[in-house]
């Protein structure tokens, strides 16, 4: 969320960004808020003005009426009262026209950097780099969910049974190979120096609107119902929520922490072919990485969180590559975006398995986080990338690692995390 006086000193620098984020929609909401926001300014001075002259009159009706003047003193005990009703007025004005203030700023869209290329949507992002050769083998990569039914590893008509499209169970060494990608995923950022944190998997609403547009909360959370509750989309939710309304000693900055939780998503819309199977669920599992930082430290950060991903999945033996996000394709909170996407075999592409953002000191300001410094108190930085998030990544692996014989190699960096298995061979 803008700063209201940024915007009210900058509208046609605002104006320009709505248009770079192709939300021409949302052009009049900048001199619609300004109009607000003027009116909600001459509510406050009048306001603050009765409340100096209350004070005043109340001094003057008091030496009236030691004075005897009791007619005098009867005369402005009624101005205290019409001023009174008028302040009674003016405050109720003033919290309506705060409340659409507000409202409004939440939906225009944040100042997105500079390097950000222009572009209507996903399919105008900018490849940055491959990591990684990508190979496609002579022998046939079969669809995830075949790698998986042939080790014996998914059962999705009984998940259907059970709880509808969108859904799975996994089993033996399919399930335990996703658990063994977390926890590894958990330990390369600890050695990384984050420190590891399993937050709520259920967040209030003042915080989702503090960590997300309102386009996103609608087509991504659900709501508990009867419950100022939703379940998190994403551990990074609950993870800023951490911080909210606090203020934070600048020596304690950087705040570093990697989370582990349970994510679910409505996912609404149709999907294509290599969509279905679990590429996009319903609920999934995620290690995350947060950062809060200070403001100029922040694309250090950056930099830092999307190198980690990619040199995770190069130590499976997965090639990678990143990708600038465009402007069309950044949601409203970001100042940037960079997607790191796996090469997929099968279909001989990649897809996306993280995202990592830098959203500026927009977050904090939604949700009150401040630091104190040395020379006063400011807006923290936050930042959030994706460490690993089966099956997503799941599928990837087995696509990467899968052999001519149909069994799958287990790389050595999870081994250990696979009780000692080379490979996951076929079951009967």
């Amino acid at each position: 969320m803008l700063d209201i006086k940024f915007l009210r000193e900058n509208p046609e620098l605002v104006k320009e960004n709505i248009r770079k984020k192709f939300q021409d929609h949302k052009l009049p909401l900048v001199d619609e808020v300004i109009a607000l926001d003027e009116q909600n300014r001459a509510a406050k001075g009048e306001g603050d003005a009765l409340r100096a002259n209350r004070k005043k009159i109340s001094s003057e009706i008091g030496n009236l009426m030691r004075q005897g003047k009791k007619e005098e003193a009867m005369a402005m005990k009624e101005q205290v009262t019409r001023d009174s009703q008028r302040l009674e007025e003016l405050e109720k004005l003033e919290a309506e026209l705060s409340e659409k203030v507000r409202k409004i700023m939440m939906t225009i869209p944040n100042i997105i950097d500079p390097t950000v290329p222009i572009g209507k949507d996903d399919s105008e992002n900018v490849e940055i780099q491959k990591y990684g050769e990508p190979v496609v083998p002579e022998y046939e990569i079969p669809y995830h969910t075949q790698i998986m039914e042939s080790l014996n590893g998914i059962d999705l008509d009984a998940a259907h049974d059970v709880a509808g499209n969108g859904f799975y169970y996994l089993l033996g060494d399919v399930a335990r190979l996703h658990s063994a990608v977390l926890s590894y995923a958990r330990d390369f950022m600890i050695d990384k120096g984050f420190t590891y944190c399993i937050p709520p998997f259920m967040i209030r609403s003042n915080v989702v609107t503090g960590v997300m547009s309102f386009d996103e909360m609608e087509a991504m959370m659900y709501k508990i119902e009867g419950e100022d509750l939703y379940l998190i989309g994403t551990s990074e939710h609950s993870m800023i929520g951490r911080f909210i309304d606090k203020i934070l000693p600048e020596e304690k900055l950087p705040q570093t922490l990697t989370s582990y939780s349970p994510c679910f998503r409505k996912e609404k819309g149709a999907h294509g072919l290599e969509e279905r199977g679990v590429y996009r669920i319903h609920q999934f599992e995620k290690q995350e990485m947060v950062v809060v930082c200070k403001p100029e430290e922040s694309w250090d950060w950056y930099n830092k969180m999307w190198s980690y991903t990619v040199e995770l999945f190069r130590s499976m033996d997965i090639p990678v590559r990143t990708l600038e996000c465009c402007s069309g394709d950044l949601a409203d909170l970001k100042v940037k975006s960079c997607d790191v996407e796996a090469w997929s075999p099968r279909q001989k592409k990649y897809f996306e398995v993280g995202s990592c953002s830098n959203l500026g000191d927009a977050q904090a300001r939604r949700l009150g986080i401040r630091v104190n410094g040395k020379d006063g108190k400011y807006l923290a930085h936050t930042l959030n990338n994706t460490v690993a998030a089966p099956p997503r990544m799941l599928i990837a692996y087995l696509e990467n690692n899968l052999q001519a014989d149909g069994s799958v190699r287990i790389a050595k960096a999870l081994q250990p995390y696979m009780g000692g298995k080379t490979e996951i061979r076929p079951g009967k």
